[in-house]
């Protein structure tokens, strides 16, 4: 077995790549990504969860302060967004490309909305596909979201409203159920 040594100078090579490694990633990537069913260590609500956009503009940062580098700005207000981690203020969230980043909690309400992810989406006048249609709403619609159960949810948009399949909804989780 042979052991073998690095000079001081490859070791300061490497202990400059590995801290500016850390240095550069965003601190969105390093966090801890919640598992589904465990609360939030700030506000001890269930996580995952979904919020929407409460302003027209809000900076997504790359990490959990003011200090840290504006990455984009979300610019739809009522946009549905998943929080994935807690930070005091702050709540790393994501759309439903999966991008995001550390927002302030501010910028973010607790109203229910979906996007409607298949075009031209049948809003029936109950849970059951044999009922007559009520509406159509197009690919990427945000609409309101009212009562879930098992498989359907109940949306308005543009003063139209009906249930919906949860399958062709973003916002909602799967095994969801609201009143």
């Amino acid at each position: 077995m042979t052991i073998s040594y690095i000079s001081r100078r490859a070791f300061l090579r490497i202990a400059a790549v590995i801290l500016i490694t850390a240095l550069v990633l965003p601190i969105g990537l390093i966090a801890p990504v919640m598992a589904e069913g465990e609360r939030g260590p700030v506000t001890n609500l269930p996580m995952p969860r979904y919020v929407s956009m409460k302003s027209t503009e809000g900076n997504v940062r790359r990490g959990p302060s003011l200090s840290h580098r504006i990455d984009w700005v979300f610019k739809r207000r009522d946009m549905p967004l998943q929080i994935t981690a807690e930070h005091g203020h702050w709540r790393r969230v994501q759309d439903r490309d999966g991008m995001g980043g550390w927002v302030h909690y501010a910028l973010l309400s607790g109203v229910r909305t979906v996007l409607v992810e298949r075009d031209m989406l049948q809003v029936y006048s109950r849970p059951d596909s044999k009922t007559p249609v009520s509406a159509a709403f197009e690919l990427g619609v945000v609409a309101r979201l009212g009562s879930c159960i098992e498989g359907w949810c109940r949306i308005s948009a543009g003063g139209y409203k009906g249930w919906a399949r949860k399958e062709a909804l973003w916002g909602v989780l799967p095994g969801e159920l609201r009143d």
